[in-house]
């Protein structure tokens, strides 16, 4: 019988609990075993994922998908490549320092009462995805090494892998639980709709919601729940080139910023252009360098003028990989070879036009001024800003976070590539001998506080098991 999204919401709160107090060890057993029956069950989970690409095959051609979701839902890859990856995701998740336990402050209140800031699960999180459905790996895996429970939902492009792939981990997860002591109840998948409409009622279990997908689902989310959220509606990013960029940086930066994975978050949408660049070989090569990889560009008025004016780029300047930009591309995540290309006359309105448009995810400088990319790098509101370097680094797995459980563009808790710290809080434990607030105060007979700072050095992985 299907349990109700209260039972399912109950059941990861129980698991959270227990989680609270399984060891360093006992995570990376069961890590180890979730990656080696991965490993032997993997026929299965490509069969699983032929029958998804096929259904979605079709929906594409009916024009029911878009093909950047489509994109993201082959889990195998060429030689088995995206598999391995996966894998090879698992272990370095297994490989990082386990974030739970790490005294973060540590004060003395008063002679024997010690205060310790300690890191600390979330609880239970609740993690809903599009496409990708390796994404169900990752997120159970950063869970479990973070001892948070976890209820995922993924797309329905993606039902046949995703419900084999939880099989898999929860049949790991129960050979672990006859050896050791483990919640089988750590993962949880739910498959429809209605189930995510009542989850997110169950503030009382659930902790975090964090989703992964299209603007309208995270704005629905976000509009839907009292439970705090964690996420980024949109990936707009963008790469400014100032008018000392560098010409054997130029090019490469942006077409890697926008060719390497156009189907990501992390993907440069926009291209702004200093007009003293205008006519330059920095802009024909970099003009040249996104046709000549498939680029359609959109063009305010001084950029189209400019292109068609250049004679390095004028057997472009009638194909349709040019067009006049409108006002909306400026806000738009193409997540497809499409750039809006904008001209602007300074840095201060380079950073304007960016925090205008952008969605505060990863915004880039290309310049050899280094006091533009620290202004730049300053004034820019995102939760990446980078200086001659690709959008496309802001990942967990680049940052060495492992895997990442999403990229977030809230100012609170954790911003940009979320992977263990991001899942986890704090509590303050405090150690006493007796103590009475009422012994503390101003008057005669009343004790002061010492607060005095413990140095770290000297309670390094105090509380970690």
């Amino acid at each position: 019988m299907e349990l109700s999204a209260s039972e399912i919401a109950a059941k990861a709160r129980r698991a959270a609990n227990l989680l609270q107090n399984v060891t360093s060890a006992q995570k990376s057993f069961a890590l180890a075993r979730i990656r080696q029956v991965l490993e032997e069950r993997k026929e299965a989970i490509f069969a699983a994922n032929a029958l998804d690409m096929k259904l979605a095959q079709e929906a594409v051609d009916q024009g029911k998908l878009s093909a950047a979701l489509f994109k993201r839902l082959d889990i195998k890859g060429p030689n088995e490549e995206k598999f391995q990856t996966m894998l090879q995701g698992v272990t370095d998740v297994d490989n990082l320092d386990d974030p739970i336990g790490q005294v973060t402050m540590a004060r003395e209140l008063d002679q024997g009462l010690d205060l310790y800031r300690v890191t600390a699960p979330v609880g239970v999180i609740m993690v809903i995805f599009e496409a990708r459905p390796e994404v169900v790996v990752n997120i159970s895996c950063l869970a479990i090494k973070s001892s948070n429970a976890a209820i995922l939902k993924g797309g329905k492009e993606a039902f046949h892998t995703l419900s084999v792939l939880t099989q898999v981990m929860q049949e790991a997860i129960e050979r672990v639980a006859k050896e050791i002591d483990f919640p089988t109840d750590a993962i949880q998948l739910v498959s429809t709709r209605e189930h995510i409409s009542q989850l997110l009622d169950q503030d009382r279990y659930i902790d975090l919601v964090i989703p992964r997908g299209s603007n309208q689902l995270v704005r629905y989310i976000q509009n839907n729940t009292r439970i705090p959220v964690l996420g980024h509606a949109d990936g707009v990013c963008s790469i400014y080139l100032d008018d000392s960029a560098d010409l054997a940086k130029a090019p490469g930066l942006v077409v890697d910023s926008k060719t390497n994975y156009p189907a990501a978050c992390n993907t440069a949408e926009t291209l702004l252009v200093h007009q003293s660049l205008l006519g330059s070989e920095v802009f024909s090569r970099t003009i040249e360098a996104l046709f000549e990889n498939g680029v359609t560009l959109r063009c305010d008025t001084r950029s189209l003028d400019a292109i068609k004016a250049s004679p390095a780029l004028s057997q472009y300047s009638e194909g349709n990989q040019l067009v006049a930009s409108a006002p909306e591309d400026y806000d738009s995540e193409f997540l497809d070879l499409i750039m809006a290309l904008v001209v602007v006359d300074s840095l201060e309105q380079a950073i304007d036009h960016v925090n205008t448009h952008n969605s505060k995810h990863t915004d880039c400088i290309v310049t050899e001024t280094p006091a533009h990319a620290d202004k730049y790098m300053n004034c820019v509101d995102a939760a990446g800003v980078y200086w001659n370097a690709s959008t496309r680094f802001a990942d967990g797995f680049r940052y060495g976070f492992g895997t990442e459980i999403g990229v977030s563009t809230n100012k609170t808790h954790a911003r940009g590539p979320v992977g263990l710290e991001g899942l986890t809080i704090y509590k303050y434990r405090l150690f006493g001998h007796g103590h009475k607030a009422g012994d503390f105060g101003v008057g005669a007979g009343k004790k002061q506080f010492s607060h005095r700072d413990i140095p770290l050095a000297e309670v390094k992985g105090k509380f970690i098991k």
